[in-house]
């Protein structure tokens, strides 16, 4: 593979990755109007768990680019934290009780 080939892979996979962050906002805003609208607190940890799994490693990922050492193990690291909690929100949300 040439060198053009690679960045325009590299610029393809960020625009998807940005793809489905928008999208996982998107559906944590549809479950934290959920909530607002019935009141459901099982809806409110679903729009949590959604937000932190695919909103938060976004300003990571954009720390990383001023920060280094982000880009290695530390910030996979942070951002492996955040997709744990954020699972852990939405199982929490899947057993409490409406």
């Amino acid at each position: 593979m040439t060198i053009e080939t690679l960045v325009t892979v590299g610029l393809l996979l960020q625009g998807y990755e940005l793809v489905g962050a928008a999208l996982g906002l998107f559906i944590a805003y549809l479950a934290f109007r959920g909530y607002r609208r019935n009141d459901s607190r099982p809806m409110l940890f679903f729009a949590i768990g959604f937000g932190i799994i695919l909103g938060l490693p976004l300003p990571v990922v954009a720390l990383s680019l001023l920060f280094p050492w982000l880009s290695g193990p530390g910030g996979q690291a942070i951002i492996q934290t955040f997709e744990l909690v954020g699972l852990l929100c939405i199982i929490y949300a899947l057993r409490m009780d409406p």
